[in-house]
């Protein structure tokens, strides 16, 4: 039942089944009453009117929203998505995981997250670049790299991230790259960002398989979302000796039993833009892909994807949340009914505000590291958490997803028991 909190602008499906994550979780743990209430709601919230001109001269006002979840740990960290869909409660919810998932990682982080309500696909370049600098401006007073650091998520990307540093950096009156991640490396991105999230995801795939031990030497893989996380989840899964058999995106889905060769149909989608259309495999459609046989389902696309109304035809014995929030409560129960090892997203998807963070680390030293060292320090801290998270869930009989939101809800907990309550 939904409360009748004064915050109740906030509700929305997305942020309900981020605070039922955590009263599951807090009830659990036997969480401190006060320290629950807290991280119930985010700390600061933001709604910015973003106006700009059009192409054709014409003036539009958009919506734009900055949420800051929690800074108990450190700055907040989140990205920014331009999208149609994105809503204060959405944004409210990511923010809340983020929390989680910095805080699983032992990053010095909380969890913020922003957004512009658009169609970024039927807009030019010149109009996306005026809307990330305004919205850069009127979100100017929440950001900074000691404050909360920005970062691109669905639609935003390198060059948009160039455009907040530089906004900023006019503002400040020198340049300021550690104030966003995920730029270009010309102006202080870090090499490896850009696979980070997809390489975070495979990773997690590969120890998962390493201690469930299936009775296959070629595990079988589906994946809905061809973006960036999902097609580098596939390319490294493919390397590893995986069998990606079935790939979606919005336009579609393919199914090839044999194997689709995900470096032929990455470089297809590059020129393409969509799997739609490949020439080798079968078309399927693409609300199949969960019922689909396979040993590991990744989704990489939207949130509530997997519900109590479809969650039973999963077959899978592996779900690895590339994705944020792509199953619902209600689902992750049957899907545990069903002894589905499920690796949640604050686990799976966390290597890209890893790799963030070592990107702000060289910003603020301003001193570089190889991509192999990117990569190795990537994995240690992916490898830790998965074994933190295994073990935790083994010994205590809980669900990977309980196990990782009680490492990440009780860092944050115990700091702000340490801190107190001000005033």
């Amino acid at each position: 039942m939904m409360s009748q909190h004064p915050l109740k602008e906030f509700y929305n499906e997305t942020f309900v089944m981020a605070q039922r994550q955590l009263d599951e979780v807090a009830k659990a743990m036997n969480l401190d009453a006060g320290v629950h209430e807290r991280l119930r709601w985010p700390r600061k919230s933001l709604l910015v009117s973003v106006p700009i001109k059009l192409d054709n001269g014409v003036v539009k006002v958009f919506t734009g929203y900055r949420v800051q979840h929690d800074q108990t740990l450190g700055p907040s960290k989140g990205g920014i998505r331009f999208h149609h869909d994105v809503q204060l409660g959405e944004v409210a919810a990511l923010a809340m995981w983020m929390t989680w998932k910095c805080s699983l990682l032992n990053l010095p982080y909380g969890g913020a997250k922003g957004g512009v309500c658009c169609f970024p696909e039927e807009m030019s370049e010149s109009e996306l670049e005026r809307l990330a600098r305004r919205y850069t401006t009127e979100i100017l007073s929440m950001i900074g790299p000691e404050k909360d650091i920005p970062a691109p998520d669905m639609y935003t990307n390198e060059k948009i991230m160039a455009w907040i540093m530089d906004t900023y950096s006019n503002f400040i009156g020198y340049a300021v790259p550690g104030v966003v991640t995920g730029k270009p490396v010309a102006v202080g991105g870090t090499l490896g960002r850009t696979e980070a999230t997809g390489r975070g995801v495979a990773r997690c795939v590969e120890l998962a398989l390493d201690r469930l031990k299936l009775a296959t030497d070629t595990p079988t893989v589906a994946i809905q979302g061809f973006g960036n996380v999902g097609s580098i989840t596939a390319k490294y899964l493919h390397q590893k000796g995986l069998k990606v058999v079935a790939v979606t995106d919005v336009h579609g889905g393919l199914y090839d039993k044999g194997g689709i060769d995900i470096p032929r149909l990455m470089a297809y989608v590059r020129e393409h833009g969509s799997v739609e259309g490949y020439p080798l495999g079968e078309t399927f459609d693409a609300q199949e892909w969960l019922a689909l046989d396979v040993d590991v389902l990744v989704p990489a696309a939207l949130a509530n994807v997997i519900t109590a109304e479809n969650a039973h035809l999963v077959k899978a014995k592996i779900v690895a949340e590339g994705a944020n929030g792509p199953i619902t409560p209600d689902a992750d129960k049957i899907l545990e009914e069903k002894g589905i090892f499920v690796i949640p997203g604050i686990l799976a998807n966390a290597g890209g505000v890893v790799v963030s963070y070592f990107e702000w680390v060289q910003d603020i030293q301003h001193l570089f590291w190889t991509e192999e060292e990117v990569v190795s320090k990537l994995y240690h801290l992916m490898d830790k958490a998965f074994v933190d998270v295994y073990d935790r869930s083994v010994a205590l009989k809980v669900s990977p997803r309980m196990a990782a939101m009680m490492i990440g809800v009780g860092r944050v907990a115990e700091a702000k028991l340490l801190r107190g309550l001000y005033p």
